[in-house]
């Protein structure tokens, strides 16, 4: 009893702030509004990347629920970027219950102007520090392309138990106008693209990947936003068709973990956050630019440390932990300590799963821009092997 007297009293002292409101006069901070169940939030986008140069641009998110108090909030994204590089990316992310979370729509719809050097399969392409020369440099196993890139990718499950759904999708991938820049066939300079390419009869300019796929989901997080409690499962089995020239048939296995853990009683704050994923190609062959790689999940945040892109191979594995503290009584400023750890595999050399794993660690700064959502403004810097990397975002990692 005293205990809950505690937790009462803490709340009517420090009542949750936004950044926003710290602009705010006063007395229009103490005016009670009724509460929303919806928020709409554009930032701005800028930075630097080594596969994309400086960049510029907008992010809208809108997050939304039902009149219904059992509805969970869902979540539609649109990015619009530009960099220097006279690259173009267009995305549109979808995570949306309706019906009263009966029905669970996911999507991912990407149109890239696009430019990213690959970096060869497998995660050892960074040789252990035992082994490599001192002034080794992940740029020095980059190779430039250019293409332009279509995807859409959306899921649709319906509820056939208390938060377990199942479903399916159609998943379209579509690459043209690629030009591997350092590939020299005359000189007898060839990529790593070409190489797979030939070997498993893909055409080098373009290619076409097109499937369904059968969806199982399991979600009983209380914010899909910014979780406190539950945990997320899904899998996905997508079945790539020969429907047009130059394609060939293949499966492909995608399977997703997240688990989020108050670890205090006394401040529910105080989480640990798990997301684990793995992409496999269990059947046949896809072109290279298909193959699973790091930072390509639905929303780019896997892989902070490293650039998107680095680790590609027929199999991949990704783990990351994280720790979310508060750091001000009102909610208005937390932060994060994490980890995370990546393996790809590389068939063509029979490099296995976990025959490498490269590690990564960070921290971050949390700012809190809507209460009702628990929406917050991400700030994260994070260190590779032998690489680093700084991320800004609207939303939580995972």
């Amino acid at each position: 009893m005293a205990q809950i007297e505690t937790e009462s009293k803490e709340k009517e002292i420090c009542p949750p702030k936004t950044i926003f409101e710290v602009f705010k006069k006063k007395d229009s901070v103490l005016q009670i509004k009724p509460a929303k169940n919806n928020f709409f939030l554009v930032i701005p986008a800028i930075g630097s990347q080594p596969a994309t140069g400086f960049f510029f641009g907008a992010v809208a998110q809108y997050t939304f629920k039902g009149k219904q108090e059992s509805d969970k909030y869902s979540v539609a994204n649109l990015g619009i970027i530009y960099t220097l590089k006279k690259q173009w990316m267009i995305n549109v992310k979808n995570n949306i219950l309706l019906k009263n979370n009966r029905i669970f729509l996911s999507g991912d719809y990407r149109l890239y102007i696009f430019s990213q050097p690959n970096y060869g399969l497998g995660t050892d392409i960074i040789p252990r520090r035992r082994d490599r020369d001192p002034s080794f440099s992940i740029d020095s196993l980059a190779q430039a392309m250019d293409y332009n890139y279509f995807k859409f990718h959306q899921t649709a499950s319906f509820e056939i138990k208390k938060n377990f759904y199942a479903g399916g999708g159609i998943n379209i991938d579509w690459y043209t106008n690629i030009k591997d820049k350092e590939l020299d066939i005359d000189n007898g300079n060839l990529t790593y693209h070409y190489n797979y390419s030939q070997e498993h009869g893909f055409d080098t300019l373009e290619y076409f990947l097109t499937g369904v796929s059968l969806n199982l989901v399991y979600d009983s997080r209380d914010n899909q936003v910014n979780s406190s409690r539950g945990w997320f499962a899904n899998i996905n089995y997508r079945f790539n068709p020969v429907l047009f020239h130059n394609q060939k048939y293949s499966n492909v296995l995608y399977a997703e973990y997240r688990n989020f853990i108050p670890v205090s009683k006394k401040n529910d704050r105080y989480i640990l956050g798990i997301w684990a994923y793995g992409q496999f190609i269990t059947r046949g062959t896809v072109p290279y630019l298909n193959l699973p790689a790091i930072g390509w999940d639905q929303r780019s945040r896997s892989g902070e440390g490293y650039t998107q892109g680095l680790f590609r191979g027929n199999g991949l594995v990704y783990l990351s932990t994280e720790f979310r503290f508060p750091i001000t009584c009102n909610q208005m400023l937390s932060g994060t300590v994490f980890t995370n750890f990546v393996t790809a595999s590389n068939a063509d050399t029979n490099t296995a799963l976990f025959h490498s794993i490269q590690p990564a660690a960070g921290v971050g700064l949390r700012l809190l821009i809507d209460k009702k959502t628990r929406t917050n403004f991400v700030a994260d810097y994070a260190w590779g092997n032998n690489s680093k990397g700084f991320y800004l975002n609207a939303g939580e990692v995972f």
